[in-house]
């Protein structure tokens, strides 16, 4: 059983949002603020958090910079307008994903299922007794323990940036798209993914890179995708 908070100041997008996460056998807890909501994550475990933008006192961005200084949950935003500005601050915030209301149900618990379904495969070694651990000069992931080192140093990154990252280096030296990437690491379509992508790979560039403007493992292929370096014999001059 998972344990799914709801923060919106609005009652009644609450319940309905608790109607239907309910009929999919989710728990749900519900706050009707920023400090609620952040008083809640301290008492209970929660495994995903639905996080409405605009709020009285503090608002959803500040709460999930807030959450962030301390937990990797999975945080879906909701956002009452469909501008970009808004989901970019969002994700730059350390969001995983966002909604715009009014929103489909189906969609809701597409996103909820999908997010959930990463955080929690991270989190599950059981599954994974063939675990592999992926390298590109001195990047590594260890898809056992989840973790991630550069140069012996560990990088801290959230499910999905851990997710998109072991994607490109299991697959290192191909060049994915950002749809290509979308549907690989969310596991559905990725229309209009081009903004979640690019914000997460700014993420964790900044994590990995030692100098992320020019980056020496997550290279762009303008016009094409993202690719993560293949070889480093040549001391990461080879940019082919």
């Amino acid at each position: 059983m998972y344990n799914v908070l709801v923060v919106d100041d609005d009652k009644e997008i609450v319940g309905a949002i608790e109607i239907y996460l309910k009929k999919e056998g989710y728990q749900i807890l519900k706050a009707y603020n920023g400090n609620q909501a952040l008083r809640m994550i301290q008492e209970n475990e929660i495994h995903l958090i639905i996080l409405d933008i605009m709020m009285p006192e503090k608002d959803g961005i500040e709460t999930l910079e807030e959450i962030r200084k301390n937990k990797s949950v999975p945080v879906i935003l909701l956002s009452a307008k469909s501008e970009d500005y808004d989901k970019i601050g969002g994700l730059n915030s350390g969001a995983d994903d966002y909604i715009t209301k009014p929103f489909n149900p189906l969609e809701l618990i597409a996103r909820v299922n999908s997010n959930l379904r990463r955080y929690v495969s991270l989190g599950s070694l059981e599954e994974k007794s063939d675990s592999k651990i992926y390298q590109s000069g001195e990047l590594v992931v260890n898809d056992e323990t989840k973790k991630v080192t550069v140069d012996g140093q560990e990088v801290k990154l959230t499910a999905t940036e851990f997710n998109i990252l072991k994607f490109l280096l299991e697959n290192k030296g191909k060049v994915y798209s950002i749809p290509e990437i979308y549907e690989n690491v969310w596991k559905e379509e990725g229309f209009g993914a081009e903004n979640i992508i690019a914000v997460h790979i700014r993420h964790i560039r900044e994590k990995i890179e030692i100098n992320p403007k020019e980056p020496k493992y997550l290279k762009v292929i303008w016009g094409v995708g993202y690719k993560i370096e293949n070889d480093f014999r040549d001391g990461g001059k080879n940019h082919h």
